[in-house]
């Protein structure tokens, strides 16, 4: 796909996805650009999405900190780290990424294409946070805070507090393993990627050692979380 094409004409769509005009609309294209397009076509290290996603992965931390410190004043601090995990989770990033049709945006290596990178959570994720830091940089804190809030507040952070969208998968698992058998149940690391600030996990939840479903996360509790929901899912308690 030809960039100056692509930023002429999809990204105006994406602009107003995100009711945000961008000044500087390279930034956009570069939040859209996955590290796998940029090494097909020899771009360079830096000419992908990862350095943006670096810096939204912290600006999203101190928007919503901020929000639930204001938001939650009686709320200990134990339980406002636990909703701001829930809130900038892989399964949560990606859930606002879909609202705003990122997948149409991306561009893809054509391994990524082929095998559903559009809709894979961790891309999508990742390029939601890009987006944040792409927004950060052409403009103002105040300004990501506004377009971020107009996002998560109403669809994530409140149903988070009430605890009704975000299912713990692992407990859900462990009661219906528990159910059918005595049978012992375990979450093994399969391996770890990534530099220290951008870590990736990857885990299996084994049964009577077989690998039942695995997962990937930014930390074990993520990656865990999302190899239990594998597990529901071949189960068919839970549908994607």
């Amino acid at each position: 796909m030809n960039k100056s094409k692509r930023e002429v004409n999809d990204l105006v769509s994406l602009e107003q996805n995100l009711n945000n005009k961008f000044k500087n609309k390279e930034l956009l294209n570069l939040a859209m650009t996955h590290s796998s397009y940029a090494n097909e076509h020899k771009m360079g290290i830096v000419e992908n999405n990862e350095r943006l996603e670096f810096l939204g992965d912290a600006i999203l931390s101190l928007v919503v900190s901020q929000y639930l410190y204001k938001k939650y004043p009686n709320h200990p601090e134990g339980e406002l780290t636990k909703i701001r995990a829930k809130v900038v989770c892989e399964s949560s990033l990606a859930y606002a990424a879909k609202k705003i049709e990122i997948g149409k945006f991306l561009l893809l290596g054509k391994g990524e294409e082929a095998t559903g990178g559009r809709v894979r959570e961790s891309i999508l994720a990742d390029a939601a946070e890009a987006i944040v830091g792409a927004i950060y940089m052409d403009s103002d804190f105040e300004t990501t805070n506004s377009i971020l809030l107009s996002y998560f507040e109403s669809d994530i952070v409140h149903a988070v507090a009430k605890g009704n969208l975000f299912i713990d998968f692992k407990t859900e698992l462990q009661e219906i393993v528990q159910k059918k058998s005595k049978s012992t149940m375990e979450y093994v690391v399969v391996k770890e990627e990534g530099p220290d600030h951008n870590k990736r996990f990857y885990i299996d939840v084994v049964v009577n050692n077989e690998s039942i479903g695995t997962g990937r996360g930014r930390n074990k509790k993520d990656a865990e979380q999302m190899a239990a929901k594998e597990a529901l899912i071949r189960l068919g308690v839970v549908h994607e």
